[in-house]
């Protein structure tokens, strides 16, 4: 998953920060047009369109608007960036962000799934079973920031089975899903650690269309 989005609090500060350059360089004058400072006004306008693009939904207006910005002239064009981000910082928090949250989490376990999927169609079972494995981690721990469960202690990040069995817990689903959840991480471990004879390739295919199938009713 590019990195993914957790919190409320992880996009704010990201666009806060860019929303406070831009106040520093219009405070400075250097947005008005005979402004020498032309690299810093372009380093953020690119910044600020990046933002947009990674943090909003593929489909949104955001996006759309964000990617129909070309900063050819990047003091003509930050000022709309701004506008651009502030109107989604007050999207986000007026409660969008489950929406972005979940829209970038699943196009990051999809292109894992794929990948794995694309693995084993070459027969590469044992790859396919780890990257498979990996989107697993990566959901398990995504469901734990979407319901407050902590994903480390004493400052360490707690491993997946561990998260599993903390989700379970809390009632996000039940001792059945955290059973087979177990048993798709003990098949990703065994990949990990060479140990090739554990499982055979229509396990690897099962562990696929699991993982899938649960992300489905359990998204995060």
């Amino acid at each position: 998953m590019a990195g993914i989005v957790n919190t409320t609090q992880d996009v704010l500060v990201q666009i806060d920060s860019l929303l406070a350059e831009y106040d520093t360089l219009e405070q400075a004058g250097k947005l008005v047009r005979h402004s020498a400072d032309e690299n810093s006004v372009r380093r953020l306008a690119t910044r600020m369109q990046a933002a947009v693009q990674r943090l909003a939904p593929r489909d949104s207006v955001y996006a759309r608007e964000a990617h129909g910005i070309r900063p050819l002239s990047p003091r003509l064009e930050l000022p709309r960036l701004n506008d651009l981000l502030l109107a989604m910082k007050e999207d986000i928090q007026a409660g969008w962000l489950t929406t972005v949250v979940e829209l970038v989490h699943a196009d990051t376990h999809k292109d894992y799934l794929d990948m794995a999927e694309e693995l084993l169609k070459k027969k590469y079972k044992d790859a396919a079973a780890v990257i498979a494995g990996s989107s697993l981690e990566v959901h398990i721990r995504a469901l734990c920031i979407k319901h407050g469960v902590p994903i480390s202690v004493a400052g360490k990040p707690k491993k997946a089975d561990t998260m599993n069995a903390d989700l379970k817990k809390a009632l996000v689903y039940g001792g059945l899903e955290q059973k087979q959840i177990t048993s798709w991480l003990a098949l990703r471990n065994s990949a990990a650690h060479g140990q090739y004879s554990d499982y055979v390739e229509s396990d690897v295919r099962q562990l696929i269309d699991g993982i899938q199938a649960f992300a489905i009713k359990y998204p995060a």
